[in-house]
């Protein structure tokens, strides 16, 4: 399962509301408060305790149905796989439904399903998630359950081989499969380098799934998985006292362990394969380019950059409006295009341009018509005062819409937590959002997309040959 963070979040309410898609149930609803009013106070109102054996615990009580959401995050994910050992985190993540002490194997999941609730797993990058969600009188029994895997999986042996199956029939299926999955895997490989933390893929290389030992996965377990590690967020109906005691009762018992810290290589200092093409017989679709810039985070580099890099994305391919759009898809040249960047990440990221050429259309006018696209946004000095204003006042219709899920408070202050961002940077983020200027979004385009080291790919059918590299 892909992880929700408080910019993807936030970024598809702000595309619903930009749209007129928000449904009419909600255009109904009383006033709700203006931007500037939002940005004043704190999204969700979240408090945050730590308990004695180290575990940082955040509440966010929601009275809007009588349910709760439980989010428990290690501060592990991909990024944390031991060299030569990619997928291990992913993998882990499958082994933790085997059972604990105190809940048999395969248990865990019909014992919330009896309940009447669901629940699932997650591994990013930067995170391994485990999340609930329950009428909110079981609370004591998820807290139970899960708390007790923290302490006690029993990760079996005799049940790993049958698990490393299936992990292996997902990467075909989600990546082997798929021309553009692959492509997009490689492009990172070859961005980044096969074994730097940021170029192999979450779920593993498949010859290094296979490597991974029994051995491998209690260690990975034992250094990980401790309370000092982890994130414990609960949102929904329960509050008061009587939350942080039935919590402190049953995660308390946890044994304590300390924080680990992240262990990242920085960015190489030359692009191991600035330019990567592949053509794929299984192609029958368009095909598709995608140029990549390192960049900076909220946690690593010019971290200066990050909120200003968050509103040049949107105003550059945030889609109908942006430049991008204007000139590619409504230029009659693409059929989508798109920008992704993300800054709440634990230390390097990317910023990303990438289009979906027109069938018609040769691939070079695509690539040259978006890399002009960029140069005239540099030679101009940045972005106007009017696209600015109007990135942020969509991004922050977002942060409106975010408020009404269950699940968007756990995913965004966890996620954020357990990079070692703190609390205000989610429940404030609509007033740093307000803060950003048209020049510090100048000066962040120029640091990134005019001066960082970057890389080109294409995706196209057998026999397409790949135009001339259009210079960044």
């Amino acid at each position: 399962m892909t992880i929700l963070t408080r910019r993807a979040a936030l970024q598809v309410a702000a595309a619903a509301a930009a749209a007129g898609t928000i449904p009419e149930v909600l255009a109904q609803m009383p006033p709700t408060p203006s931007t500037a009013e939002l940005a004043d106070r704190p999204l969700f109102g979240a408090t945050l305790r730590t308990l004695p054996n180290g575990l940082r615990v955040a509440h966010v009580e929601q009275r809007r149905a009588p349910v709760i959401a439980q989010y428990a995050y290690v501060a592990a994910g991909g990024g944390e796989d031991p060299p030569g050992l990619s997928g291990i985190a992913h993998y882990l993540e499958h082994m933790l439904f085997k059972g604990s002490r105190r809940v048999e194997s395969g248990e865990f999941s019909r014992r919330v399903a009896r309940e009447g609730g669901n629940d699932n797993a997650f591994t990013s990058r930067d995170v391994t998630g485990y999340f609930q969600h329950v009428e909110a009188s079981r609370l004591g029994l998820v807290a139970m359950m899960e708390s007790d895997r923290f302490a006690s999986a029993l990760i079996p042996e005799s049940e790993m081989e049958s698990e490393r199956q299936v992990i292996l029939e997902e990467r075909s299926q989600r990546t082997g499969s798929s021309p553009r999955a692959l492509f997009y895997e490689e492009f990172a490989a070859a961005m980044w380098g096969r074994q730097h933390w940021h170029g192999r893929p979450i779920i593993g290389w498949e010859e290094e799934i296979r490597a991974i030992r029994h051995a491998d996965l209690m260690d990975f377990f034992r250094a990980r998985y401790a309370p000092g590690n982890a994130v414990l967020v609960v949102a929904g109906a329960v509050s008061g006292e009587a939350f942080w005691d039935q919590i402190a009762e049953e995660w308390g018992q946890v044994p304590a362990g300390p924080a680990v810290p992240r262990d990242r290589a920085p960015p190489p200092a030359e692009i191991p394969v600035p330019r990567f093409v592949r053509n794929d017989p299984r192609l029958r679709g368009e095909a598709t380019f995608l140029r990549s810039w390192q960049a900076p985070t909220q946690t690593a580099g010019a971290t200066e950059h990050a909120d200003a890099l968050e509103v040049l994305r949107h105003l550059l391919g945030g889609g109908q409006g942006s430049r991008l759009h204007r000139a590619l898809v409504e230029g009659g040249l693409a059929l989508a295009v798109g920008a992704s960047y993300d800054g709440d990440t634990a230390s390097w990221g990317d910023f990303d341009i990438a289009a979906t050429p027109r069938r018609d259309v040769a691939p070079e006018r695509v690539e040259q018509a978006m890399m002009a696209e960029v140069k005239r946004l540099l030679d101009a000095g940045g972005p106007t005062e009017a696209e600015v204003a109007r990135s942020i006042r969509q991004m922050s219709a977002g942060a409106l819409l975010a408020l009404d899920g269950l699940g968007a408070a756990p995913r965004m202050i966890g996620g954020a937590l357990a990079i070692g961002m703190p609390l205000d940077s989610v429940e404030f983020w609509p007033r740093r959002l307000r803060a950003v200027t048209r020049d510090q979004v100048a000066a962040a385009a120029v640091a990134v997309l005019g001066q960082s080291p970057s890389a080109s790919g294409w995706l196209l059918p057998e026999g397409v040959a790949a135009p001339a590299e259009v210079p960044a």
